[in-house]
């Protein structure tokens, strides 16, 4: 059988944060149920065209999917259950904002088969949860954490956010040692970038108000060393993980498995061809509309297996590169990867990936890989 990701996006939060730009907004309890409707009866409607596949991993982000009730929750698995061959070992994930979820939401999430959650921390800094338009506190955090551990969640992830305006290197260290007291089974950090369209552009895309470059490439290492010397290791430019609890969803992404989105601006990739829902709720709620419908070419498969393989700490294989395409690595990207590893910031192998400084400058190493 073929292996199959799905993607469930629920785009609801309490408060837009002022630095996000993904698509999500705040809304009342019956758009949000009439939504979930409308995403159970395209998971259903769309189950036909994937008999032939395993479901190895569901992914449920936003926005905010805590938002939804315990019992939606329960009704969103069944659908799934029900329609798609789901393996029993399937990781099925959902983010979770620790502002929204209590004890028996976390209770009924566990119960309806989630068992992977991840859980947005951002900073142990009240100062910069107000910074960044959190909803949630420190302590908000502590509860919410104590209750998963008690519904049952054995993989939880923390994510963690560096680069926040007015955040220092110490406080970015504090933020990194109260998340490894929690012992997660995978951290996430991520450097935040200020986005056209958000008002923390407006506010600070000349870079004035943000931590220096040098500060965020001490934050970046400190991540590394600190969580390294804990038992973490780093398979992804971002995402540090215990042994054994990498994030078999996100890893599926990088290694070009096929997936399926559901919801509102969601996006798939099956049989060569991509495509986006529509981005507007009204008429995703009367009909789950398709755009942006792309074939996709062999260059485009080869360029998009290597700068996102190129994100793996492991790098991009050219035994599975040459099965995968029928050609040699070499004899495509010879040039391109000659190019970098003599600058020091690819080595090559049997694998290519990137060196520590080719990290530091990973998109412009990626982007010589786009015909």
């Amino acid at each position: 059988m073929k292996e199959l990701s799905l993607y469930l996006h629920i785009p609801f939060c309490v408060r837009k944060c002022p630095y996000c730009d993904f698509l999500s907004a705040p809304a009342d309890g019956e758009t949000i149920g009439r939504y979930a409707d409308a995403l159970i009866e395209e998971v259903k409607q769309a189950s036909c065209a994937y008999t032939d596949h395993d479901v190895v991993t569901v992914f449920l982000g936003g926005g905010t999917p805590s938002l939804l009730h315990g019992k939606k929750m329960q009704v969103i698995m069944d659908a799934i259950r029900a329609n798609y061959r789901l393996r029993a070992d399937a990781e099925i994930s959902m983010e979770a904002n620790p502002g929204t979820v209590t004890k028996e939401s976390l209770a009924a999430y566990r119960e309806a088969g989630i068992n992977r959650l991840s859980i947005g921390l951002q900073s142990a800094d009240e100062a910069l949860l107000r910074t960044l338009g959190r909803i949630h506190t420190k302590e908000d955090f502590v509860t919410a954490w104590a209750w998963a551990d008690e519904a049952g969640f054995r993989n939880r992830n923390i994510d963690l956010m560096e680069g926040i305006p007015g955040q220092s290197l110490d406080a970015f260290e504090q933020t990194l040692r109260f998340a490894l007291s929690c012992n997660p089974t995978h951290i996430s950090a991520y450097s935040l970038i200020v986005e056209e369209g958000t008002p923390f552009f407006a506010k600070y895309h000349d870079g004035r108000g943000l931590p220096d470059e040098e500060t965020e490439r001490a934050m970046y290492a400190l991540t590394g060393q600190l969580l390294s010397a804990n038992g973490y290791r780093r398979y992804e430019i971002s995402n540090y993980a215990q042994d054994g609890f990498e994030c078999l969803h996100n890893i599926g992404y990088w290694n070009g498995r096929e997936y399926v989105g559901f919801g509102i601006g969601s996006s798939s990739y099956v049989n060569h061809t991509r495509w986006k829902n529509t981005s507007d709720l009204k008429t995703y709620m009367s009909c789950a509309l398709r755009e942006e419908v792309q074939h996709l070419t062999m260059q485009d498969e080869m360029a998009e297996f290597m700068f996102l393989g190129l994100r793996m700490m492991c790098g991009v294989s050219k035994e599975v590169f040459a099965a995968r395409f029928s050609q040699k690595m070499d004899d495509v990207y010879g040039d391109v990867i000659k190019k970098h590893a003599a600058e020091g910031l690819l080595l090559d192998g049997d694998h290519v990936r990137l060196t520590e400084e080719g990290i530091s400058v990973s998109n412009y190493v990626m982007a010589d890989f786009l015909f």
